[in-house]
């Protein structure tokens, strides 16, 4: 099973950004705890960030036929592009949502998710084990039918 994870604007600045809301860890902390989990899984994993919009669109798409499912932080876009949602929607994979902080305490526009329309599951406000949580789902409800 091959898992493509997303990440999108800001993320590169984990550790920087608002440590009240997103903590201590790093980026690279995160990409290190994904790929161990991966690892402990079985499974291969690519990781990607990028704080523009187009290019997660390219990414999403390029999973068609490369990748089983997709984990995906759109940060940001989540509450704004369409253009993902309809990437996730063309590319008909399982897909996971994943944000590192509760969404749905924070700001009133951050209620609306996007891309959330077009995940099977949302894990939001476990911080960078969320991506874990997001991992063993897709490997527990895909994983063993490959």
């Amino acid at each position: 099973m091959k898992i493509l994870v997303i990440n999108g604007p800001n993320l590169n600045m984990l550790g920087i950004r608002e440590p009240d809301v997103y903590g201590h860890d790093t980026y690279e902390d995160l990409v290190r705890m994904i790929t161990d989990a991966a690892l402990g899984l079985g499974v291969e994993i690519e990781v990607f960030q990028s704080n523009h919009e187009g290019a997660l669109v390219d990414k999403i798409q390029s999973a068609y036929g490369d990748a089983d499912a997709i984990v995906i932080n759109p940060a940001a876009y989540t509450h704004t592009s369409v253009a993902i949602l309809d990437a996730l929607k063309a590319v008909s994979m399982p897909a996971v949502e994943v944000h590192i902080s509760n969404v749905s305490e924070r700001e009133a526009f951050r209620q609306i998710s996007y891309a959330g329309m077009a995940c099977e599951k949302t894990y939001a406000g476990y911080g960078f084990d969320g991506y874990v949580m997001a991992l063993e789902y897709l490997f527990k409800e895909y994983g063993d039918k490959k």
